[in-house]
């Protein structure tokens, strides 16, 4: 399985974010599977980081690609945000919004559909410029090393954040279970652990690019999760998938984790 499975070099040669953004990001067409499937992501992390009450000082993203939808809601539960990926080009993607360089990703369209689900209590260009604030790093991540963000000395975090990472990162269980492990040594004891992914995915495409996923279904994750170190107190499933030639899925889950105090 291994063999077939999408290595990291591959993913530093022919991921090309842009291409990733205009495809699952662009809120372009209304109906389309994968614009449905952000609304619901944008939705269930403000339920989760708002509506939830997962709040604190520090968060940590893990595997942020290029994108940061996924922490329009998590900016007004978290003062300090770390944003971390495994390639050089999403890394400089991500930079380049910060910076609004000429160029950059358009996220204005995603920033006030989640304004609205916020009450529109700020504008878009103010979301966007908290966000900013609140993002204090850009680091080089590896979930599959012992120490994920490497000589880097960060205070424990009150909540790691992965979305649609860990299941293009593991080419097996095995492996998946040393990744949450490896993360758990940056959260801090009765800390939590956010997870969306796809759920039983084998694939995802990005032009004619194909990307392997780890397919797994519930139980292995909740049991890989209680495994690392971790009580489970939300696991939810929305069954929109993306559009079949797009990526294969049964859905998307949403996983809250709390470390427990005695984990390592």
């Amino acid at each position: 399985m291994e063999s077939g499975f999408t290595s990291k070099d591959t993913y530093l040669s022919h991921f090309n974010p842009r291409d990733y953004l205009e495809k699952y990001y662009s809120f372009g067409s209304r109906h389309s599977a994968e614009n449905q499937v952000l609304r619901l992501l944008l939705k269930n992390l403000f339920n989760i980081f708002c509506v939830g009450g997962i709040k604190g000082d520090l968060l940590i993203d893990i595997g942020s690609g290029p994108t940061i939808y996924q922490l329009l809601s998590a900016c007004e539960s978290f003062k300090k945000i770390i944003a971390t990926d495994y390639t050089d080009q999403n890394l400089q993607e991500l930079k380049k919004w910060l910076r609004k360089e000429p160029g950059a990703f358009d996220w204005s369209p995603v920033v006030n559909y989640v304004c609205e689900l916020e009450g529109n209590r700020v504008k878009g260009q103010e979301k966007e410029e908290k966000l900013r604030q609140a993002i204090k790093q850009v680091l080089k991540c590896d979930v599959t090393q012992s120490q994920p963000l490497g000589a880097v000395s960060l205070p424990p975090a009150d909540c790691l954040l992965s979305t649609l990472c860990l299941d293009a990162a593991c080419p097996d269980l095995p492996a998946y279970c040393t990744a949450l492990k490896n993360l758990s040594s940056l959260l801090k004891p009765g800390g939590y652990l956010v997870i969306v992914d796809a759920l039983k995915s084998s694939y995802y495409m990005i032009g004619e690019q194909r990307f392997s996923s780890l397919c797994l279904g519930r139980d292995a994750v909740e049991a890989s999760v209680r495994e690392a170190g971790y009580t489970i107190k939300q696991f939810e499933v929305i069954s929109q998938g993306y559009s079949p030639t797009t990526a294969d899925s049964e859905g998307i889950f949403f996983l809250v984790g709390q470390k427990l105090n005695s984990s390592a």
